[in-house]
């Protein structure tokens, strides 16, 4: 059966085909890698306050553009387009913040004898490949793309093949204020990615993405030297303690498992509640699902409203009570209703794995030590929030969740320029903060001494 040769574009909300995109192939990969290396000699040497001059200007070409960025988006994934230009707007905002910092990235220097110095310096690492994924694509694109240009690396840039016009659209506004081969795009599916994990000239590999995917280029850069940064999925665990109002609860449990349609790297995924407030809470939240129904838009598809689907007839399958929702809406959009399901165990989909839908799957347990090590019990590691009242089981937790970001009553939120570093098999280094400049260079340590 011969290779697909171009993607289709699906609008999730009717199911009419978009657009059609070609792929790239092996050639036009080897030739984008070859323009992107041929760059790299003249942006490596351009003053670091000239390369934040041109993130900056093209930050403000991004916010011109932010109604054009939002339509797509909402064209291409159902994102609502508030919510869109809620993105793009971070987005804008992540290229500020690099373009500040960029210039302020040092390195250190020890003196020895008192002849002799020793200079640690960080250099752009080379040729970075940036594969950024559709929920949400201005803005993590934004940052991966900011923190490289700005410490000195030319990059490859495939957005994800679900939002390919809107990926692309935004990395040419960047693209339009660089020198040619600064910033090379290519359209594709996981194949390109692949391609581009696997050039001998990409010298870093930054992912956001699915856990498999991640997985396979973490071999692949391991194979042959190169750096990666990954972002993969989450099973984020939300905590609900006794003594905590149950309606701002969850009011946060819906927040988190809903807010756009559950497609969100760290939305709430698995819910822990303790029996003292058991029936109190999924009163309220099953209240919450039915206020939500109106404000979310569809799946990004209906291939991904399938694999929700199947988490949530999993779950019920295998003893869990359904609250509300867990039926796919009739027609040829993708959408899929908040769904809240109770009496779930370990051992169900929605527990065990990512289910990245608007579903909000609870487990009742008798305290919040229970709690605290079923969430820990979990072969992700992205981020966890907990709602307690109780100062010391605040500080338990965050000290034992092994988790890369720990929130404590409330399920977003953070300060700007705030870090992020993924464990387990949730990924690998810092991807957004002053942390991530440092992924995306390599310390030369220079020993310096006066001729004898």
């Amino acid at each position: 059966m011969p290779e697909t040769t171009e993607l289709t574009i699906v609008d999730p909300r009717s199911g009419e085909a978009l657009a059609r995109v070609p792929i790239a192939d092996a050639e036009q990969c080897r030739r984008a890698v070859a323009r992107a290396r041929d760059a790299r000699r003249g942006w490596v040497r351009t003053a670091a306050g000239e390369r934040a001059a041109r993130v900056r200007a093209a930050a403000a070409a991004v916010e011109s553009a932010a109604k054009e960025l939002a339509e797509l988006i909402e064209r291409e994934t159902g994102k609502p387009v508030d919510d869109a230009l809620g993105g793009v707007q971070a987005g804008v905002d992540t290229l500020r913040q690099y373009a500040e910092l960029g210039p302020l990235h040092r390195g250190r220097s020890l003196q020895g004898s008192w002849a002799a110095t020793d200079f640690m310096i960080a250099e752009p690492r080379g040729v970075a490949a940036v594969l950024t994924p559709w929920n949400d694509p201005v803005a993590v694109a934004a940052g991966l793309l900011g923190a490289a240009l700005v410490t000195g690396n030319t990059v490859v840039h495939k957005p994800s093949e679900r939002c390919p016009t809107a990926g692309r659209r935004f990395a040419e506004l960047i693209a339009a204020h660089l020198p040619d081969g600064v910033l090379e795009i290519l359209d594709g599916d996981a194949r390109v990615g692949a391609r581009l994990a696997a050039a001998g000239d990409v010298d870093v590999v930054a992912h956001v993405g699915s856990s498999a995917t991640g997985r396979a280029i973490a071999r692949t850069c391991a194979d042959r030297g190169a750096k990666a940064i990954l972002e993969n999925g989450g099973n984020d665990a939300l905590i609900v303690d006794a003594g905590v109002d149950p309606r701002w609860a969850a009011e946060q449990a819906a927040t988190g498992a809903f807010a756009n349609a559950g497609q969100i790297c760290v939305a709430v995924e698995r819910i822990y509640l303790v029996e003292a407030l058991a029936g109190r809470f999924v009163d309220e939240l099953a209240g919450q699902s039915h206020s939500w129904a109106d404000r979310i838009g569809p799946l990004v598809d209906r291939r991904h409203r399938d694999h929700v689907h199947r988490h949530v007839t999993d779950a019920v399958e295998k003893g869990a009570t359904l609250r509300t929702g867990g039926e796919p809406a009739p027609g040829r959009g993708a959408f899929y209703p908040p769904t809240v399901l109770t009496g779930c165990d370990p051992n169900m989909l929605v527990f065990s794995e990512e289910t990245f839908g608007p579903v909000a799957p609870v487990r009742v347990v008798p305290d919040f030590d229970t709690a605290l090590t079923e969430a820990a019990n979990d072969r992700y590691g992205l981020a966890a929030t907990v709602l307690t009242a109780d100062m010391g089981h605040a500080q338990q937790a965050w000290r034992t969740l092994p988790v890369g970001t720990v929130k404590i009553n409330a399920v977003f939120g953070g300060a700007p320029g705030g870090a992020s570093q993924p464990r387990r098999a949730s990924g690998s280094g810092f991807g957004f903060g002053p942390e991530l400049l440092d992924e995306m260079t390599a310390v030369k340590v220079v020993h310096w001494t006066a001729p004898a």
